[in-house]
């Protein structure tokens, strides 16, 4: 019997510490450290790690309930939301790693998996432009049927980076409404949670 016990002891162990090694893979639980130096590309950076703290307490502990919730019949629903700022993030990342954007396609991956792709495609265009010299050969570049569509990065900032931004905050809304309200111990101010 204590051979038994011992074994389920362990047993949930493991499995909390599977849990909290889950959780602690994914960035943006508290904002990083602010780079020494202002330069165009670190404030760059630092507005997608910004982008990458909201986003992640803005879809923490969602429920099918709010992933299924819309504020109107014409609206989106809270998981298309959170599709389309995967896109976005898809663009902000590529900008940073100077892939064309070429359509992505219907995703048929889970919430969660979007959602770890979503913070770790935030991640990687922080720390790329982190080591970024210039910003000024970092392209959006669209490619379709029709042809190429290029931009400056400036329309990173007030396109894709800006459009996340706002959406993240819809998600805030949609979720509060539908009963699951954001963790008030968040401080974005900060970029930590208070204990």
């Amino acid at each position: 019997m204590k051979l038994l016990a011992l074994f389920f002891s362990l047993l949930f162990t493991s499995f909390l510490n599977a849990q909290d090694m889950k959780i602690t893979e994914l960035p943006y639980a508290e904002i990083p450290e602010y780079p020494d130096n202002y330069t165009a590309s670190t404030v760059a950076a630092r507005m997608i790690d910004g982008l990458g703290f909201r986003y992640y307490w803005a879809t923490e502990g969602l429920n099918d309930v709010d992933l299924k919730y819309k504020s109107s019949e014409n609206g989106r629903t809270n998981g298309e939301t959170i599709d389309h700022i995967f896109s976005l993030s898809k663009i902000i990342v590529n900008v940073t790693l100077e892939i064309p954007n070429d359509g992505f396609g219907k995703d048929t991956l889970s919430f969660m998996a979007k959602r770890k792709a979503t913070l770790l495609n935030f991640k990687k265009a922080s720390d790329i432009l982190l080591k970024t010299e210039s910003l000024e050969d970092l392209k959006i570049i669209f490619k379709s049927d029709t042809g190429t569509r290029t931009f400056p990065f400036w329309n990173n900032i007030n396109g894709p980076i800006a459009d996340a931004l706002w959406h993240t905050g819809q998600v805030v809304m949609l979720r509060r409404a539908s009963g699951n309200p954001f963790n008030s111990k968040v401080n974005v101010f900060s970029g930590k949670v208070k204990e």
